[in-house]
């Protein structure tokens, strides 16, 4: 039999961490129902509240928690500045206009006790020293790469850096990213064109190359979410590289791919490009040596039309993979829009 009929927990959730998962399972479980309203103002430009609460619905999914019900956004919620009574009386006019009576209120928070009241419930306080999960939001925006360990990996996904490692046929890509991975720590997508394309024995039509675009994206997500990324995801093409090869070998591209090409350049933190000076090696699936060099062209024409920047990377391995570090030493780790 639950303790409280209806609990309630309001925060900002930027990001959801650790700790918030522990008070929302310690109200699951103490209570019939639990809602859980997630608001702050002004809000975070790269964490808005939408994001946040699909958070939310990632790690606590309806079918699993049917207890657990996430309240929309309000109307001209208080700044977070605001006294604490001007807050407690904004959410009770919100709450009983959508009718939510709350018996208990969950925080780990001083505040707590003080807002419980003016709703009438009861203060339950969740690790309020942070003796179980030493972890808070303020810390986390300010560290989210340092402190990933109390972020869900779909969380974490969203201050993962996406860099494209591009290139002709045989120019070291593949070998590149997983070398960039094991020094990095982190993941790195394969390309996703490669399957597709043994897959169809080479025999492919445009159709072919939006689900390869479709599919190289879909890798880069699990690989973000995978729990083994760090800091960054090091993709192996990307889908401008996917249109390029689509009029190479169709003469012909789909405009869905035109418009996954167009986001590329806003979708990597940064694009490497591999020189084609290594030693061309024939796989039984690529070109030859002279149309490499016709593929790179087009592939800096491109880059260069798009005005999107990019680093050249040469030498052996061990030199691309120093390139990299100084190039990506250069640019803060930001969190990219999904």
């Amino acid at each position: 039999m639950p303790r409280y009929k209806h609990g309630l927990i309001v925060g900002k959730f930027a990001p959801l961490h650790a700790g918030h998962e522990l008070l929302i399972r310690a109200a699951l479980e103490q209570c019939g129902q639990v809602s859980v309203w997630c608001y702050a103002r002004p809000d975070f430009a790269h964490m808005p509240s939408p994001l946040r609460r699909g958070w939310l619905r990632q790690v606590f999914p309806a079918h699993l928690f049917p207890a657990l019900t996430l309240l929309p956004d309000a109307p001209n919620p208080p700044f977070d500045s605001a006294p604490a009574e001007v807050h407690n009386a904004y959410c009770k006019g919100v709450l009983d206009s959508w009718n939510v009576r709350a018996d208990a209120v969950f925080t780990s928070e001083a505040y707590g006790e003080g807002f419980a009241a003016a709703l009438g419930a009861v203060h339950v306080s969740v690790d309020p020293a942070r003796v179980q999960l030493p972890v808070s939001g303020t810390a986390l925006r300010a560290d989210p790469h340092g402190l990933r360990r109390f972020l869900n990996p779909l969380v974490y996904a969203h201050f993962v850096q996406r860099v494209a490692i591009l290139g002709a046929e045989s120019t070291g890509k593949s070998t590149l990213a997983a070398a960039l991975a094991g020094h990095f720590g982190t993941a790195f997508v394969r390309e996703y064109g490669r399957d597709v394309y043994e897959r169809e024995n080479g025999a492919l039509n445009p159709r072919h190359f939006l689900e390869i675009a479709h599919g190289q994206r879909a890798l880069e997500r699990e690989a973000a979410s995978s729990g083994a990324a760090n800091r960054f995801v090091f993709c192996d093409t990307d889908a401008a590289t996917t249109l390029m090869w689509s009029y190479l070998l169709t003469g012909a591209a789909l405009p869905q791919l035109h418009a996954l090409a167009d986001a590329c350049t806003a979708r990597y933190a940064h694009t490497f490009v591999c020189d084609p000076s290594i030693a061309f090696e024939q796989d039984g699936w690529r070109s030859n040596k002279a149309v490499r060099g016709v593929q790179q062209a087009h592939l800096l024409q491109d880059l260069h039309t798009r005005g999107r920047a990019y680093t050249l990377l040469s030498g052996s391995v061990p030199e691309r993979v120093a390139q990299v570090e100084a190039a990506l030493g250069l640019f803060p780790v930001l969190p990219r829009p999904g």
